[in-house]
């Protein structure tokens, strides 16, 4: 049975988040989330990650979205209490404040058409531990997403040299990243069974123990489909300022900061609820 990442609830903990650069970040460079509940949670000083409105509701899964753990994976009561308490926040105030909750992106686009949705996006990194760390709370908080609200995960382009960027993909065209999504960040951070720098092999041997399709993976990884995918990113990252992970971003608009894990949620909620009364009220976003 995959091993569940567990949550960091301290809200008061900073994080750190992890670098990009010209290789992936090491699993070193960030608290790694090995075993139980206790792990720091990570922070960002600049961008950071992503995280979903946590509103009532649920949202049909999007072409070029995915969930960040399987479908049928149990409750975590560890990240539902987080995301919970992260919701209450949103709810109850304070109100953003600009360049300390969140950078406003100067031209910035979303990554795909909205088509009256609100888009957020995390990029991440399989190398990055706050990413690990972030994995189930986005996992729980994306259950309480409304339908307008499109949820993307986007792997961090940094480097030529990664494969986890492309292998991601190959498992979204096959259909097997809500299998393998998971358990990839266990693999590097529980299990230390793969490394940044592991080749696409190594990665593909990972998710065919998880119910991928070896050869189709194979067959997909170095499609053109995949490659353009990866340039998209490449180009949504330069575009919105991305220089680290897990950064979220909202609408192309606001690149999310944070305090801690659970306080990217909260401003992730608010920047969420700003702009679905702007479409509401047939604002411009």
């Amino acid at each position: 049975m995959t091993k569940r990442l567990l949550a960091p609830l301290l809200l008061s903990l900073m994080l750190v988040a992890c670098g990009g650069g010209e290789t992936p970040a090491t699993p070193d460079a960030a608290p790694a989330p090995a075993a139980p509940a206790e792990a720091a949670a990570p922070v960002a000083d600049e961008p950071v990650g992503t995280a979903a409105p946590a509103v009532d509701g649920s949202e049909a899964p999007a072409a070029g979205t995915t969930d960040g753990a399987p479908a049928a994976a149990p409750a975590d009561p560890a990240a539902e209490a987080a995301v919970a308490a992260a919701a209450q926040a949103a709810a109850q105030g304070p109100a953003l404040v600009p360049g300390t909750d969140y950078v406003e992106i100067p031209g910035g686009q979303p990554f795909a058409p909205l088509n009256g949705q609100v888009e957020v996006v995390e990029v991440f990194a399989y190398s990055c531990g706050h990413c690990a760390a972030f994995d189930p709370l986005v996992g729980a908080w994306k259950k309480r997403l409304p339908s307008d609200v499109r949820f993307t995960m986007l792997p961090a382009a940094f480097s030529d040299q990664d494969n986890f960027g492309p292998a991601f993909f190959a498992a979204e065209a096959t259909g097997v990243i809500d299998r393998v999504h998971t358990p990839l960040f266990n693999a590097m951070h529980i299990e230390r069974s793969l490394r940044p720098n592991a080749s696409a092999d190594e990665i593909i041997a990972v998710m065919a123990r998880h119910g991928a399709n070896a050869s189709q993976l194979k067959g997909t990884i170095d499609s053109f489909a995949v490659k353009a995918q990866i340039a998209r990113t490449r180009q949504f990252m330069a575009r919105s300022g991305i220089d680290a992970t897990p950064t979220v971003v909202v609408n192309g608009k606001y690149r999310v900061r944070g305090r801690s894990l659970e306080d990217i949620l909260r401003i992730t909620d608010q920047l969420i609820v700003r702009e679905r009364a702007a479409t509401q009220a047939g604002g411009s976003l």
